[in-house]
């Protein structure tokens, strides 16, 4: 950090601002994260593409929202407005445990340290820059805000919250990766600096009044989404209400949405078309550092830059449609790459870095074997409104091609300093496996799956079956068992072959919608005969604006009508998670009785061993 001035980055206090020769800056990006300049952090990306943009912008990281808000004031009254973001994560999963316990780290600040950020960072954030400066423009987005947009389910106060815009009384929301937004946006407010203005940009949200609503309603190009007052009185119009926003969020061409929320209407418009290539290179060129800015020395480390300090990002996207998953909501379904040119400079960037021993930690994206696919036919994909193009099964029109990925690795690892190049993302097995010899062939499936054993693992492979239960899988619209069996053996066949002894390390989920303590019995037993004694598990935690989300609010599952059981009491979700942890002596007696009590001696025999075993 020594070795770059102070001016390299962006400025976090007012001293850094007037060193700039700037006694005032355009935009004010107030966000819940430590500032790290990286193009893994949100802000930091926000930050440079405006500041590209030819804006100038400061950044209050992490304010104190406690005290007499001299952090909201200290860079003073900006001359279009304040950019508010809770962070990388939203801020209640930042904060709180599956079974809502406070947690004790903070892995977007430095040290680690928690408590500098507020529940429902964007919502307070707002509120007290409303408060202080009345007249100017709040733009807010990021996940959290991206998330909450229309009216969701909020797990940690249990309630049926409106729009993020009703409660924060923010102007514009930006939801999605908000590049080409807040240019549009702030190039707007340059030439007139009233946001009620602003009612044609895509990929914004607003509020008008219930009687101006007319105005969007179009039968053709716009959605009435069932009121936030009749989504509280029926849950199968919650149902309803998401069922229209997973839709639309997952098609190339969407229509505006609006939903009334009492004297008040949000009006969401549909996104910008899909960043071109060209456009998400130019993004990842801008002159981060990579570096926490070095005001954070003494606080300790940043956690989540630790992890990803030595990873480069190839793509966006993931069309999986994971019930329980936010990316479709925020990202879309639609994969945007960046060209190999692009990915290589970066992997260069990073070889030069005081710091690099030689390893570059990932090589990958939301899910990391997604890299150029897309529809052979894109005029199919214009109409085609599937959550997921690989669920129930591979889309006939996805071109599930891994050569490109294959050769790609292969160039990165040939760079002048780099040892080694990990593949930290998951993988989706289920485009590897149960395929024809034709695909494997024409796709290069086995080559990809070879080449990765063969370079790209640190010993440990994550990938993510999250259940056994094909019942409760297919609720999660994830593939069946049976395709991790057969990837595993893939696996280990290839292990063996090249003289390596890696291994896969599964995720699981219990109290997912649908979930039940037989099914848990029936994980542990799968996956103890397969000789794994888990790891990494976690219990299901309901994110807002996702299908499983819906499903564990409404008890109905919105596209079926089926009513679905879910583990909703810290107790049953407790119950569950044992399961998991069945070698552990602390849970086989009480195992060994809820079996009992359910009639499934035969299942605890097997799992922990009856008198024949």
């Amino acid at each position: 950090m020594d070795q770059l001035p102070l001016k390299a980055w962006l400025p976090i206090t007012r001293d850094e601002m007037l060193a700039r020769g700037w006694d005032e800056v355009d935009v004010v990006i107030v966000s819940g994260d430590a500032y790290v300049d990286h193009p893994a952090f949100g802000t930091a990306v926000i930050a440079r593409v405006i500041e590209n943009a030819g804006f100038t912008v400061a950044i209050v990281p992490q304010p104190n929202w406690q005290d007499d808000l001299r952090d909201f004031r200290k860079f003073g009254k900006p001359r279009l407005c304040f950019a508010v973001a809770a962070g990388n994560m939203d801020s209640m999963v930042n904060h709180y445990t599956a079974g809502k316990r406070l947690r004790s780290d903070d892995a977007y600040t430095p040290g680690g340290k928690a408590g500098f950020r507020p529940d429902y960072a964007t919502v307070i954030y707002s509120q007290k820059l409303k408060e202080i400066y009345p007249d100017v423009p709040v733009i807010i987005g990021g996940i959290e805000a991206s998330m909450r947009r229309l009216a969701h389910y909020d797990y940690w106060s249990d309630t049926l919250k409106p729009s993020i815009l009703i409660d924060s009384g923010a102007d514009i929301l930006l939801y999605g990766m908000a590049e080409k937004g807040i240019v549009e946006v702030l190039n707007r407010l340059s030439e007139n600096p009233e946001p009620s203005l602003l009612t044609d940009i895509p990929q914004t949200g607003f509020v008008v009044p219930e009687a101006d609503s007319l105005v969007f309603e179009n039968k053709e190009k716009s959605i009435l989404l069932p009121s936030y007052t009749a989504c509280l009185k029926d849950k199968k119009a919650f149902g309803e209400s998401f069922k229209h926003i997973e839709q639309e969020s997952n098609k190339a061409s969407a229509k505006v949405l609006i939903q009334h929320s009492g004297d008040k209407a949000v009006i969401i418009n549909p996104p910008f078309p899909l960043m071109t290539s060209k456009e998400l290179d130019a993004v990842y060129a801008l002159p981060f550092t990579r570096l926490p800015h070095p005001k954070y020395k003494k606080r300790g480390t940043v956690p989540a830059y630790e992890m990803i300090r030595h990873s480069v990002t190839m793509h966006r996207g993931c069309f999986g449609g994971c019930a329980f998953c936010t990316l479709s909501a925020h990202q879309g379904k639609f994969i945007s790459s960046r060209s190999e040119k692009s990915i290589l400079k970066e992997v260069e960037a990073i070889a030069n870095m005081p710091d690099f021993s030689g390893s570059v930690s990932d090589l990958g994206g939301p899910s990391a074997n997604m890299y150029r696919m897309q529809g052979f036919d894109l005029d199919i994909c214009e109409k085609c409104k599937r959550p997921s193009c690989i669920f129930p099964a591979i889309c006939n029109n996805l071109n599930t091609d891994h050569k490109p990925l294959t050769a790609l690795y292969k160039k990165a690892a040939a760079v002048k300093g780099i040892k080694k190049i990990y593949i930290g993302s998951g993988i989706r097995y289920d485009m590897l496996t149960a395929r024809s010899a034709e695909d494997d062939k024409r796709f290069g499936l086995t080559e990809y799956t070879r080449n990765l054993v063969q370079h790209h693992v640190s010993g440990r492979l994550k990938v993510a079956p999250e259940h056994t239960s094909d019942q409760i899988l297919k609720i999660m619209r994830k593939p069946s068992f049976k395709l991790f069996h057969q990837f595993k053996q893939t696996f280990d066949k290839l292990n063996q072959q090249e003289g390596l002894r890696q291994q896969i390390i599964p995720y699981f989920i219990s109290s997912h919608p649908g979930s039940k303590l037989n099914d848990m019995a029936h994980l542990a037993c799968e996956t103890r005969d397969l000789g794994f004694q888990l790891e990494q598990v976690q219990d299901f935690t309901p994110t807002p604006l996702t299908l499983a989300s819906a499903i564990y609010y409404s008890g109905i599952h919105p596209y079926t009508g089926e009513q679905i059981f879910t583990a909703r009491s810290r107790q049953e979700k407790e119950d569950q998670r044992r399961f998991f942890f069945w070698y552990k002596p602390e849970n086989r007696q009480w195992i060994k009785q809820t079996l009992s009590k359910m009639g499934e001696q035969v299942l605890s025999d097997r799992l922990l061993g009856g008198k024949n075993r």
